[in-house]
């Protein structure tokens, strides 16, 4: 089971990377805590002091189109910010 699906990088999450050393996952939906820690310690590292996970739930949209009414949604996901020790950093730029 892949647990990272992928980082989180937008201008929100970068401020809270500079300024409070956390860090931001998309995750695998039936991942916990613990093993969430578990991956990103060996993935990048770190050591995890804690992690929050939220789920994120779909955004419905509604368009008016020739045909008539088209209704969708986009898909949910799970969320993990993870907190870093102090002098730990992780850097997603170094592989690219």
């Amino acid at each position: 089971m892949n647990i990272l699906i992928k980082p989180i990088i937008t201008e929100k999450a970068t401020r809270d990377a500079e300024d409070k050393n956390r860090y931001g996952f998309v995750v695998d939906s039936k991942a916990n805590k613990i093993e969430i820690k578990g991956a990103i310690e060996a993935a990048y590292g770190v050591s995890v002091t804690k992690v929050r996970t939220l789920n994120v739930r779909p955004d419905r949209k509604t368009r008016y189109t020739k045909t008539g009414i088209v209704t969708g949604k986009t898909t949910a996901y799970k969320k993990a910010i993870v907190q870093v020790a102090e002098g730990d950093t992780i850097d997603f730029y170094n592989n690219i």
